[in-house]
């Protein structure tokens, strides 16, 4: 576990996590159904075993994993974020930040940047990584700032990202530069 300034302890999570992980990622599809490619119902169609791959955690080194963060050790997991590295030859240079979510009881307790600070330490060790791209909500400010503070730069808008019961939202597209 790494322990940053703000006392949030922050680690990468394995199989023994699935059910913490899949629980707080439930309650982030629910309260920000916009914020997140999938839909609540189809994550509980698939089940946590749709995470089971990543957990695992063998391509950890290669740039694909899950951190969680948590207030204090034995306390419940509080914040999560994922990096997953493009598979094809021409691609292997970037990698998608995945499934941000910091759970309401948290928020405003530094809890964001410490998995953010976590993920980009170590995507900075990962061999041939030179850029990290996510999607952010385009009128998700509070999340756009704190990704701009860490060096994100908007490099485009996907128009109509996500249908959400008929409505469509815009998302963002950021990338950083790490290497």
């Amino acid at each position: 576990m790494h322990l940053n300034d703000n006392a949030v302890l922050v680690r990468q999570l394995g199989p023994d996590d699935r059910h913490d992980y899949f629980q707080l990622r439930l309650r982030g599809l629910k309260a920000h159904p916009d914020s997140f490619g999938q839909s609540y119902e189809e994550a509980l169609a698939k089940g946590p075993s749709q995470h089971d791959a990543l957990l695992k955690g063998s391509h950890a080194a290669q740039g694909d994993f899950l951190l969680g963060a948590y207030a204090s050790a034995g306390s419940p997991l509080i914040g999560v974020v994922g990096l997953i590295r493009n598979p094809g030859d021409k691609q292997r240079h970037k990698a998608a930040l995945i499934g941000m979510y910091v759970a309401p009881e948290a928020a405003g307790r530094g809890v964001g940047r410490a998995l953010l600070n976590e993920l980009l330490a170590r995507a900075s060790r990962v061999e041939g990584l030179r850029q990290i791209q996510l999607h952010v909500g385009s009128r998700n400010e509070a999340a756009r700032k704190l990704y701009e503070s860490l060096g994100f730069r908007k490099f485009g808008c996907e128009v109509g990202a996500l249908n959400v019961g008929g409505v469509f939202h815009d998302a963002d597209l950021m990338a950083l530069f790490i290497q």
